[in-house]
């Protein structure tokens, strides 16, 4: 024996991290939300974020989750925003209540385009974009603001400099870090960040990890948020659509490949869309060296 495994060396310095859970939209998924947070709480991640559906479909869902999450557990919150189908009055509302509740981190983003509309279009009394919200949540409180960023290009993209330029004006706004879109090749966020550092911006961007529970739906997701699928990933999940098991090792397998890739460039953090499905992201996280450690959550909703 030489040692450990290569591996293995990221044990002793463990990586930050942090899980994005989506609102419940029936009694049964607000169960198995509060497992998926039971089950990744021991992992003392850095923050968990609630995602805000469009229009405000789940603002108060959202709200309350966030702020049981503050007032119930040793967990760090963080809700979503959104410019989507609201006033700025309406927004400034959410916000002011978020602060009452003791949140102070916020992660805005300007939301996607609501009722099939191919492209996002301001509500006529309100934010215009993620700039001007993340500058009208300064006004509101000092807020720790974690905005978006894309490694392969947003579908409404002007190209790679108004990116960059857009970039810099939301940290100019106020925001702190950047997360980003899911992807699955890390040349995109290699190269992603060779561009953003050259552009002079040295905020800290944290990958986001999207683990496969369902190829389908990832399809979709990808469709949607103009993230590519590679080949060789495909091939991969080919023919595991009734077979869940294998499925899932496949997808640990998968996705811890891509972390310990990004952790061996030099990432310190990452960001998990759960999905609130736990099991898979607390596997990912054990490999990486991300260990439970006993916290509080609550045994009930």
């Amino acid at each position: 024996m030489t040692g450990l495994p290569e591996h293995d060396k990221f044990g002793s310095h463990r990586p930050m991290v942090s899980f994005e859970f989506f609102p419940p939209k029936t009694e049964k998924m607000a169960k198995e939300l509060w497992v998926a947070v039971r089950r990744l709480a021991p992992l003392k991640p850095r923050f968990v974020s609630v995602t805000y559906g469009a229009g405000g479909t789940t603002r108060d869902r959202t709200h309350s989750i966030v702020s049981q999450l503050r007032k119930e557990t040793s967990l760090q919150p963080a809700a979503h925003l959104t410019c989507v189908d609201s006033s700025i009055e309406e927004v400034n509302s959410v916000v002011r209540n978020y602060y009452e509740a003791g949140i102070r981190h916020i992660v805005a983003l300007r939301g996607d385009p609501i009722n099939r509309e191919s492209q996002f279009v301001p509500h006529p009394a309100g934010y215009k974009g993620a700039v001007e919200l993340v500058s009208g949540l300064k006004k509101i409180a000092n807020f720790e603001i974690s905005v978006g960023a894309y490694p392969e290009p947003h579908p409404d993209s002007r190209g790679t400099r108004s990116d960059l330029d857009y970039l810099k004006r939301k940290l100019d706004a106020g925001a702190t870090r950047f997360i980003t879109q899911f992807f699955f090749d890390n040349d995109f966020f290699f190269r992603f960040i060779d561009n953003v550092r050259g552009a002079g911006i040295n905020a800290p961007i944290v990958p986001g990890i999207l683990p496969v529970t369902n190829f389908q739906q990832v399809a979709r997701f990808s469709t949607m948020c103009g993230a590519s699928i590679p080949q060789w990933f495909k091939y991969r999940f080919d023919g595991l659509d009734d077979d869940p098991g294998t499925r899932q090792l496949v997808a640990a397998h998968t996705a811890a490949d891509q972390c310990f890739e990004l952790l061996e460039s030099g990432v310190t953090e990452l960001h998990f869309y759960t999905l609130n499905r736990a099991d898979l992201v607390f596997a990912i996280c054990h490999m990486l060296g991300v260990r439970a450690v006993q916290t509080s959550v609550p045994v009930s909703t």
